[in-house]
């Protein structure tokens, strides 16, 4: 008898577990724009949010492999707007994989409506700043050069420890999307420590040769 209350309870457990990790994986809403009909639901698994489902004017697409951090304050953010200037919204959704001191990663995914949702590709900023823009760095300064624009910046008052500075000026470990006046814009932070900035470099985009491509780069120094 009391083997065979422990097998019970033993089998009681693994029936509640089981049941609340099937709960905890079940989909929820983690962004929607309601007045276009457009909700995005996701599974929280292990800290991250998960095998997406995307509801578009009642059409569904699921999408597996995308992810977010589920702190509310980086919540997935839905654009629904004309940004290539043909008369038609595109959907843009912008997540955040990943966030912390100086450090933003955020990914941007683009569609238009024919016949269905069809994925069109953003050209990838580093690429962009890799072919555009050429940099040096210095125990005094940093140095932007931009096409016919350089950019100097005195970063003495800094006071960098010299085993902290960085050989050169890195870009990536902050990278932010946003869509303002109908624009995808990216602004990637230039880092010249593991704690110090100096700007950032901002591209806008515009709908050339069948993809999202640079229009526009300008650096940004902070103040």
């Amino acid at each position: 008898m009391k083997n065979y209350i422990i097998l019970l309870l033993t089998l009681f457990l693994v029936v509640f577990i089981s049941v609340a990790e099937a709960k905890n994986e079940e989909y929820e809403i983690v962004s929607k724009l309601s007045n276009e009909k457009i909700t995005l639901y996701a599974k929280n698994i292990g800290s991250l949010y998960r095998d997406f489902k995307l509801d578009f004017k009642g059409e569904s697409y699921f999408r597996p492999y995308w992810m977010n951090v589920t702190n509310p304050a980086y919540a997935p953010q839905i654009y629904y707007e004309d940004i290539n200037k043909d008369g038609e919204k595109e959907l843009i959704i912008i997540l955040t994989k990943g966030y912390g001191t100086g450090v933003l990663d955020e990914e941007v995914h683009v569609y238009r409506h024919t016949n269905g949702l069809i994925d069109v590709l953003v050209d990838n900023p580093i690429a962009i700043i890799n072919k555009s823009v050429k940099t040096s760095l210095t125990t005094n300064s940093a140095e932007i050069r931009l096409y016919d624009k350089v950019y100097k910046i005195d970063i003495s008052p800094i006071d960098i420890q010299p085993a902290n500075m960085f050989d050169d000026i890195a870009f990536g470990s902050s990278i932010h999307y946003e869509v303002q006046d109908n624009q995808l814009i990216v602004r990637v932070s230039g880092q010249i420590s593991p704690a110090s900035f100096v700007g950032e470099i901002v591209i806008v985009y515009e709908y050339r040769d069948k993809m999202y491509q640079a229009k526009s780069i300008e650096f940004q120094p902070y103040n």
